[in-house]
């Protein structure tokens, strides 16, 4: 008896679709006319989707599920797709590499944006608005940085900070204080379902199992 082993079998082209439907596009590959190959392959474009269901969410839809029969056929089934038929070409184009923005940040904690707000606040020339701005820009400081080393930070810590980062030219007015922001870390708390057994359990004891306990009026019995 001889057996039909993965390793003796042709590669799966695209494996999320399985071997039988791979087989059944190159049964439509070999057909005679394009009338039974366009049939044929409206079926099978059918039970892609019902395979994948997932792709129904994907822009395109049908157009991917086209492009994927293509793809399956090695691009060489013969038939009227509503969609233009991919090229190889198309399939092995890989975008540009984006490089990582090589910035260089004073305080991480701080981020980027920190440093572009407080350049944006030193171009303003409405005293106000620039009096409002570096109040927003130090009390949202304090938050980042108390998020991010997890611990409370005192304000003297932030103006000297917001100082630094805009070159001296920035400084909260006084008399202005800065939102209060504690860290608070995760406390255990008790499971409230064992708790609530607990408490079962104390009833049950007492109860006495639920049943009504009974008095022993015999004084011999007492001791």
């Amino acid at each position: 008896m001889n057996f039909d082993y993965n390793t003796t079998r042709s590669d799966l082209i695209l494996a999320e679709y399985g071997r039988n439907v791979q087989n059944m596009v190159k049964y439509i590959i070999d057909l005679p006319t394009k009338e039974e190959r366009n049939k044929y392959a409206q079926a099978v474009i059918d039970l892609m989707g019902f395979l994948n269901p997932h792709l129904r969410d994907v822009a395109d839809f049908k157009h991917k599920l086209w492009d994927h029969l293509h793809i399956i056929s090695d691009y060489k089934i013969d038939v009227d797709s509503p969609y233009p038929k991919p090229t190889p070409e198309a399939a092995q184009f890989k975008p540009a590499h984006m490089g990582y923005p090589q910035q260089k940040i004073t305080y991480k904690h701080y981020g980027k944006t920190v440093e572009k707000l407080i350049e944006k606040t030193m171009e303003e020339e409405n005293p106000e608005r620039k009096s409002a701005m570096v109040q927003g820009i130090a009390n949202f400081m304090k938050m980042a940085y108390v998020q991010w080393n997890k611990d409370n930070v005192a304000d003297e810590v932030i103006l000297k900070n917001l100082r630094e980062l805009s070159g001296g030219n920035l400084e909260l007015e006084e008399n202005v204080n800065l939102q209060k922001v504690e860290f608070r870390p995760q406390v255990n708390r008790p499971n409230n379902n064992n708790r609530g057994r607990n408490n079962n359990n104390k009833g049950r004891q007492n109860n006495n199992g639920g049943r009504p306990q009974q008095k022993n009026n015999n004084p011999k019995q007492r001791y």
